[in-house]
């Protein structure tokens, strides 16, 4: 049974710990001295993910453990230029009766049954009849629904965990009918569709289970060309479909990311994609800040104090509420 978790971190500063994690990287290196080989890895459970490194006695873990394996461990916590990590002195695979998937997968906080519900029902209540003809043919699609509802949002960023992609898109539906009034240029039913589906290849652009990663289709096309394939596969499948409905929403896919230099093969031309792409990013930024601000907390810092450098987002960030209410 798990009983220390990534977030306990700051807690056992100095100290051994024995537990169980999911190794999410593994990689052989030489040592700086020259005088023999350690092993680099990432340990990852439901609450995070920390470096370990292990300076001895590596041959039977490396023959026996691999990136996506449950491993038992034991080791002393420490802090590294502002980072926890633990340095391994024993390692091995684990047992399936020793873990608990659970414990290793982070999984979203909100029901996915209400939030699949909540979706359908936003697309039932759609005013365009094709528009809604077309995103049910994506949610009537029992793998394609299955996928869409399990899928992290991210592999690391944002939203990555067990439910977040279904999550993101909801949040994003419902910033999406609340901005829309306010730009009468924009249609709305054209816009949520954006919304649900501007995603949808990450359900084969991403692998989940013990760990996140990219799939080799994943690696290769990327989710907006998978997304667009997606697009055009069902849309030959709607006798009918109108064409001009087709080019604004396979607009929208492509052009979600906003600038050709964040991997957008399209820059946004309608009021629907310039609204989309804009509502998208912030959405993720709201929610990669969280994760800054969980971080932070579960690195030992004061709610209050700069976090970290975040490398995605090329800054410090601070919780303004936590910095207000600080006595």
């Amino acid at each position: 049974m798990k009983d220390f978790y990534v977030a306990d971190a700051a807690k056992f500063e100095g100290a051994s710990v024995t537990t169980f994690f999911a190794v999410s990287s593994l990689s052989v290196r030489e040592k700086k001295t020259g005088s023999g080989q350690y092993l680099a890895l990432t340990l990852s459970d439901k609450t995070g993910t920390m470096d370990g490194r292990m300076w001895e006695d590596i041959a039977p873990a490396v023959a026996t453990c691999s990136e996506g394996c449950y491993v038992k461990v034991q080791g002393q916590v420490s802090k590294y230029q502002g980072k926890y990590q633990i340095t391994l002195t024993k390692m091995r695979l684990a047992g399936e009766s020793e873990v608990e998937a659970a414990d290793f997968v982070p999984t979203t906080k909100f029901d996915i049954g209400e939030m699949w519900a909540e979706l359908r029902g936003t697309v039932d209540e759609f005013k365009n009849a094709e528009l809604r003809r077309l995103v049910f043919a994506f949610l009537d699609d029992d793998q394609i629904a299955a996928a869409y509802r399990a899928a992290p949002a991210a592999k690391v960023l944002h939203h990555a965990w067990i439910g977040g992609l279904l999550e993101h898109v909801l949040a994003l539906v419902r910033v999406c009918r609340a901005m829309a009034p306010f730009y009468p240029e924009v249609d709305a039913d054209l816009l949520v569709t954006g919304a649900i589906l501007h995603d949808i290849g990450k359900i084969r652009e991403l692998y989940w289970g013990a760990t996140f990663g990219y799939t080799l289709e994943g690696q290769m096309i990327g989710h907006i060309s998978i997304a667009q394939g997606m697009l055009l596969d069902k849309v030959a499948g709607l006798p009918g479909f109108p064409e001009k409905l087709r080019v604004l929403v396979e607009h929208m896919i492509l052009s979600h990311h906003g600038k050709y230099e964040f991997g957008s093969p399209k820059l946004p031309m309608t009021p629907e994609a310039i609204l989309l792409s804009a509502l998208d990013d912030l959405e993720a930024k709201m929610q990669a800040m969280r994760n800054e601000f969980g971080r932070s907390a579960a690195a030992g810092k004061s709610g209050a104090e700069m976090t970290e450098w975040v490398r995605n987002m090329e800054r410090p960030l601070l919780n303004s509420r936590a910095y207000l209410d600080e006595e």
